[in-house]
């Protein structure tokens, strides 16, 4: 007996085929819907447009499935359409002691775990894992309250940090004493990458001598300043971001960028990767504001103004990227 979904593939009925894995997850026939998602997967390879239903078919599985039927979307080739990683979205209703067992020794499982840490889980045995990124998966003391992805039946929410009151704000006069830093800019622009390749972003930074006020070039700012944590939270929500048009990339490499961007900024590169007490001090020893330049609100943006006293630095770094 055929299966209700192939003459739906057969005649690339995208639309009933749509409306079966929504009956699927109603039903929670998650066997079913893995089977749906491998038989559209295979009709691809014979040029049929179902990319669409396998795709949401993995995205569901992902989030809403047990972890031994969510593991087996995870694959390399999986989720490359899906509003973001499926390494992020599994993590969200799935504990990583569960999913752990039905998942392979590599990059992917590593990914899966620091999305979970992030989370708030703790994770065992953290050797064993396959190193993927080269910081640590237990989320230190230090480290903010990151912002978590809210993934839905059919979209999410990516909520950013909040800035301190408009009351906060203090006038900054450019000084404009620039050198070149193009190490810093180089992992700032990969910290923000999407927003500028598979979006309309645009990314700035300049680096000055001085205090706060040799990074600004161009007319007056409006500074808000952060505390460490809060600054490095929204280092760590931009680079999970793809922007406003670019695929999410997710907590795990925004957070593994921001620490990157902070140890190339105070010039720590060659002691990577850093522990969490050393780089909780090169956190802490950089000074952090939110500047208003005069521009336009975006939908997508990233003002901060970063100087590190003891070499003498500050950094202005902008990446802005609308929404229309």
């Amino acid at each position: 007996m055929s299966a209700v979904y192939e003459p739906l593939i057969d005649h690339g009925d995208i639309d009933g085929l749509v409306r079966l894995v929504d009956d699927y997850c109603s039903s929670r026939n998650w066997a079913q819907l893995l089977a749906l998602r491998n038989a559209c997967k295979a009709a691809t390879q014979t040029g049929r447009q179902l990319w669409p239903v396998s795709t949401l078919a993995e995205y569901r599985l992902a989030l809403l499935a047990p972890a031994e039927t969510a593991a087996q979307v995870l694959g390399e080739d999986a989720g490359r359409f899906t509003i973001g990683p499926l390494t992020e979205v599994v993590a969200q209703h799935h504990q990583f002691v569960d999913i752990e067992p039905y998942l392979p020794h590599d990059p992917r499982t590593s990914f899966v775990a620091y999305e979970c840490a992030i989370r708030g889980q703790y994770i065992d045995n953290e050797e064993s894992l396959f190193e993927a990124l080269e910081i640590p998966f237990t989320i230190g003391e230090w480290e903010p309250q990151y912002e978590l992805a809210d993934y839905r039946d059919n979209g999410a929410q990516f909520p950013s940090p909040e800035l301190p009151p408009t009351s906060s704000m203090f006038a900054a006069t450019p000084q404009g004493n620039l050198v070149d830093d193009d190490e810093s800019e180089t992992a700032f622009r990969q910290l923000v990458e999407p927003w500028t390749s598979s979006s309309n972003g645009s990314v700035t930074m300049f680096c000055g001598n001085g205090n706060e006020h040799g990074a600004l070039v161009g007319q007056d700012a409006q500074l808000r300043e952060l505390s460490p944590s809060e600054g490095f939270s929204w280092l760590a929500w931009a680079g999970a971001s793809g922007g406003a048009h670019g695929r999410r990339r997710g907590n795990a490499l925004g957070r593994y960028n921001a620490w990157w961007l902070v140890a190339t900024l105070t010039k720590q590169i060659d002691h990577w990767p850093p522990a969490h007490d050393h780089m909780s001090q090169l956190v802490s020893r950089l000074r952090w504001w939110w500047f208003d330049a005069g521009q336009s609100p975006t939908g997508w943006q990233l003002q901060l103004l970063i100087a590190d006293e003891q070499q003498g630095l500050s950094w202005a770094i902008n990446a802005r990227d609308d929404v229309a």
